[in-house]
């Protein structure tokens, strides 16, 4: 496989000055990057030992529909407000530039007993720590984290206790 960081850009200064944009996109133009890395991310034993996969707005859709369909496991996902029907469950959490909230529908949840939680960047965790917290507290369990890139200075994962499977550490 190609070097996965060659066809990551970053954007400085966006969304907010200071922050340092990791623009993955590039990954999923590169077919046969694409194809090897969603391989790999569907043969990981936090895929594997999970019912469900649930992946997060909106890029993590991109990887999580992917290894969905590959993996044979059901794709559930955590979105942003306004954009889920019926019931749901909502929490909120903070990033490096702002703060917002995730909801899934509490119906998907009550289906599978353990998830997989499929994103693109782990950067300072709070998206998947929401996540993780809304999984837990239908009484479900979280089987780890499977993304692409971790951006380690921002030491995302040190606020979880499941595993977390980067495919790339920068």
């Amino acid at each position: 496989m190609k070097n996965l960081e060659s066809l990551i850009k970053t954007y400085n200064d966006f969304p907010k000055k200071g922050i340092a944009f990791k623009d993955i996109l590039g990954i999923i133009q590169d077919i046969e990057v694409f194809r090897e890395l969603i391989l790999k991310m569907s043969s990981s034993k936090i895929i594997k030992s999970s019912d469900a996969i649930i992946s997060i707005e909106a890029r993590g859709f991109i990887f999580g529909s992917a290894i969905s369909l590959q993996a044979s496991k059901p794709m559930l996902v955590a979105r942003k407000p306004g954009k889920l029907p019926g019931e749901l469950i909502k929490g909120n959490y903070f990033l490096e530039y702002g703060k917002s909230s995730l909801s899934i529908q509490k119906e998907s949840l009550e289906k599978f007993s353990s998830y997989a939680i499929v994103d693109d960047l782990l950067a300072t965790g709070g998206t998947i720590e929401c996540v993780a917290d809304l999984i837990r507290k239908s009484g479900k369990d979280v089987c780890g984290l499977v993304t692409v890139v971790e951006l380690m200075e921002l030491e995302g994962r040190s606020r979880f206790n499941f595993p977390v499977e980067s495919m790339l550490c920068i």
